[in-house]
């Protein structure tokens, strides 16, 4: 089967880089794939795109640009060139633009593969109805949050014009095929990138103890709780803290990580590591102790969560809705927090920090819950997908 992935690719810094780095790696070794072409956008002078070389079967093709009103018309072009026996697009509502006009008329692509007769798929990481646009930093204007609706509408229903739209939390199934009336859902879970060898659990840390949380910061990912919280436990355990943050602003925010740095940067013993590369993940994770998540609202499946897990790290969770499901279906474990609450993220925190016990069970359970859903078992599920509707 030859097929064609449609998607930002590393080193590209548009979101979803990262699983699409991952979808490569394991489609590339699948028996069942011939050859995988990346459709992926124009980087920024001076960068290029490189594989690694156990990637045998993989090419790249630049065909898209952000914010370019073609990108439809790009792809189009492309895969009639490609004649791929499927494509899958690896999508959120803005992946070809955040601009409104270019980002609706990039979302025509997966309808147009259709219209070519080539097996179109497509994976939706968010979906209009469970974003919260306040907390997405989109807009907090009445009249602009019922306009993003109805435009939020508009490009779902082009979207769902694929052979098949796949969802990684059971419940967007639910409202989109309730909502949008179709028949042409699939659920494929989210699925553990990698999965390394087990950690020994019982190495005792050493030297000061050390908070991580990772992504793109500024709407609903945010640091300054937190930060906030570690300074709490601080003065109350008298024992060293560090806190790592590992990530870059949020395209909607600008300028985010380095207010923080400002405010914060005296206090010590706080990092803030920039952009991570992809060969650096490893040692970000296995160098903490703990994992926080400081959401205000989710927009889908936690890519960071999986990767916790397969590190064998603890998690330290807000209570929210999508991610406290996806955790509940999946058996990741973690201590809650109360959002927005700093005395509840404290007291999280210090519960796995101070109970080496209650932090290896965390570690156990979230290795586990991995380890049992890797991606290389999630695209094999694609091709059979593509073989279904092709």
């Amino acid at each position: 089967m030859n097929i064609a992935l449609v998607s930002p690719y590393p080193p590209s810094k548009t979101t979803l880089n990262e699983y699409a780095y991952y979808m490569v790696k394991h489609l590339d070794a699948n028996e069942r794939v011939t050859s995988i072409t990346i459709l992926t956008d124009e980087l920024p002078e001076g960068q290029q795109y490189g594989l690694e070389d156990d990637l045998s079967k993989t090419r790249i093709k630049i065909c898209w640009k952000f914010n370019s009103l073609r990108n439809a018309l790009s792809i189009r072009k492309a895969l009639k060139e490609l004649k791929p026996d499927a494509v899958l697009y690896n999508l959120q509502f803005l992946s070809f633009g955040d601009a409104k006009v270019a980002a609706t008329l990039g979302l025509l692509s997966p309808m147009l593969a259709k219209w070519q007769g080539i097996p179109s798929v497509v994976l939706l990481h968010n979906i209009i109805e469970t974003v919260d646009l306040d907390e997405a930093g989109i807009t907090q204007n009445p009249i602009m949050k019922w306009i993003y609706g109805k435009f939020g509408n508009m490009i779902t229903r082009l979207i769902l014009q694929a052979d098949k739209v796949a969802f990684t939390i059971p419940k967007y199934l639910d409202i989109i095929s309730k909502k949008y009336k179709v028949s042409n859902l699939v659920h494929m879970p989210h699925g553990t990138f990698e999965i390394p060898d087990a950690p020994d659990f019982h190495i005792p840390r050493k030297g000061a103890k050390r908070i991580m949380t990772f992504g793109k910061f500024g709407t609903y990912k945010k640091v300054e709780l937190t930060i906030q919280a570690v300074i709490k436990l601080r003065k109350k355990l008298q024992i060293p803290i560090e806190v790592i943050i590992a990530g870059t602003d949020n395209p909607n925010v600008k300028g985010y990580l380095k207010s923080m740095e400002d405010k914060y940067g005296h206090e010590g013993d706080i990092t803030f590591t920039g952009y991570v590369l992809e060969e650096d993940v490893p040692r970000i994770f296995r160098d903490c102790d703990a994992v926080v998540f400081e959401y205000t609202s989710t927009t889908g499946s936690s890519g960071v969560l999986h990767q916790a897990g397969s590190y064998g790290k603890a998690t330290i969770l807000p209570v929210l809705g999508d991610l406290k499901d996806l955790i509940e279906e999946e058996g990741y474990r973690g201590e809650y927090f109360e959002p927005s609450n700093v005395d509840s993220l404290a007291d999280a925190i210090e519960k796995v920090l101070v109970d080496d016990n209650h932090r290896i069970a965390l570690e156990k359970a979230n290795y586990a819950a991995a380890a049992q859903l890797s991606l290389a078992v999630i695209m094999d599920r694609y091709i059979d997908v593509f073989e279904e509707i092709g």
